[in-house]
């Protein structure tokens, strides 16, 4: 197991050093399987990287990276570096969202420093053959966080009013609520717009694609 990180530059060294790697070079220095599929072995990049740059909190909500409160997402990226897919962000705390407030959420905890690692995620190229881009630690700006601020607090505030069965994914400018479980049949405590206890699928917190592009193009990124 490699060590976490102890500060911004040990892990920035840690990434560049990556930049430019097909993940089948860097599964063979972690003695890794390579699938060829990645719709069967979905999460299976964003592990690789975790455990190649020493993340510590795994599924925890916490940043991945504990000791320096930075949270890692790998971005599967076409040739021109335009996301190919949405950036999942967090689980929702369904019973509880609507008792939090922005500066204390799970959502900015995530956010509030991030290392952007892009990967060719062009499914015409095979797995192994995917190379890794150039790393970006990123923190939002003023107007970045109010434009998640205002996505988040009227999704939140819907979920906190029993509404989360309403929702659907065009409602948010940059951040979306999507399911985020195993199959449909996986179930979770929740309340209605009664305030009943009732059963509902699990949701997570979702970047748009327009949203990390932004990003990407500027930091200049290319993989």
């Amino acid at each position: 197991m490699i060590s976490p990180p102890h500060s911004e530059a040990e892990l920035w060294s840690r990434a560049s050093a990556l930049a430019g790697l097909s993940l089948g070079d860097l599964a063979a220095q972690l003695r890794r399987a390579v699938p060829q599929d990645l719709r069967r072995a979905k999460g299976w990049v964003g592990v690789l990287v975790e455990d190649a740059l020493g993340a510590t909190a795994k599924s925890k909500a916490d940043p991945d990276f504990e000791l320096i409160g930075v949270e890692l997402k790998t971005v599967p990226v076409s040739r021109a570096g335009v996301p190919l897919e949405t950036t999942f962000v967090c689980t929702i705390p369904i019973l509880d969202i609507g008792d939090v407030e922005w500066h204390e959420s799970r959502v900015l905890a995530k956010l509030r420093r991030v290392l952007w690692v892009p990967v060719l995620g062009e499914r015409e190229v095979p797995v192994a053959d995917r190379r890794i881009g150039a790393p970006i630690l990123w923190s939002p700006s003023s107007a970045e966080e109010a434009e998640l601020r205002w996505d988040w607090e009227e999704l939140a505030g819907r979920i906190g009013r029993g509404e989360i069965d309403d929702l659907h994914g065009g409602l948010g400018h940059s951040l979306q609520v999507r399911p985020k479980a195993a199959n449909s049949r996986s179930r979770r405590p929740g309340t209605d717009s009664d305030g009943q206890r009732v059963r509902v699928l699990p949701r997570g917190f979702y970047l748009r694609t327009h949203f990390t592009a932004r990003v990407l193009r500027e930091n200049l990124v290319l993989p």
